[in-house]
């Protein structure tokens, strides 16, 4: 006969939050390419206290404020999260929407994401809007890959304005996908959105934030 121990001490572990778009539910790639999968796999290895596997919201074109009807559809978890990543913006962009109106709603899903990060705002982390521009799908487009890089760089620069102002950390990620993001092994199928390795790129940048953060 087995008995069980009331009192046996549970092992401790953290949970993840990622609130996003295609980049973050990681379309074209398998469930354990995406970035919050990596994110997780990568810190587990070393780590004294692991990760859960993330929870995910996201969805190919989710704009800002379909990325909050997709929260209030299926709210997360009330006691709240140990990390939050939010990489959001690159659809009210494609769509031709004002960086203003941008704005507002970004900084407002900012606030939804330091709530869900029980308020602690070194558990939140931004994630800069890639420039689709270089991709093979905007030449095939016929789009004018000066102009998008003009209109992401106003968008990025808008939201680490809110980030900076909200002491939020935010990571430029743009820099490097200008580089690589047009390659033909920075692309999947649809020749539009990351490979594998460009999610395994994010997440070193990630995972030296991660480091320097106190669970």
């Amino acid at each position: 006969m087995t008995f069980s121990t009331p009192n046996q001490a549970q092992t401790p572990s953290l949970s993840y939050l990622a609130l996003g778009d295609s980049y973050t539910i990681g379309e074209g790639v398998g469930l354990e390419d995406r970035y919050p999968m990596q994110l997780v796999r990568e810190w587990n290895k070393n780590a004294k206290v692991p990760f859960t596997a993330p929870l995910i919201i996201a969805k190919t074109g989710w704009t800002v404020d379909e990325l909050e009807a997709g929260i209030q559809a299926n709210p997360p978890a009330a006691a709240g999260y140990d990390l939050v990543t939010l990489l959001i913006g690159v659809n009210n962009q494609y769509r031709g929407r004002s960086v203003e109106s941008f704005a507002v709603d970004f900084e407002k899903m900012l606030q939804r994401a330091i709530v869900f990060a029980k308020g602690n705002k070194s558990r939140v982390i931004v994630l800069s809007i890639p420039d689709w521009g270089v991709t093979p799908f905007a030449s095939q487009k016929g789009v004018d890959p000066d102009q998008v890089a003009k209109a992401i760089n106003t968008y990025n620069r808008t939201k680490k304005e809110i980030c900076d102002k909200q002491g939020i950390k935010f990571i430029d990620i743009t820099d490097d996908y200008r580089m690589d993001g047009g390659l033909p092994e920075g692309v999947v199928e649809d020749q539009l959105h990351p490979s594998k390795l460009i999610y395994g790129q994010w997440t070193d940048k990630l995972l030296l934030e991660l480091k320097k953060i106190n669970f």
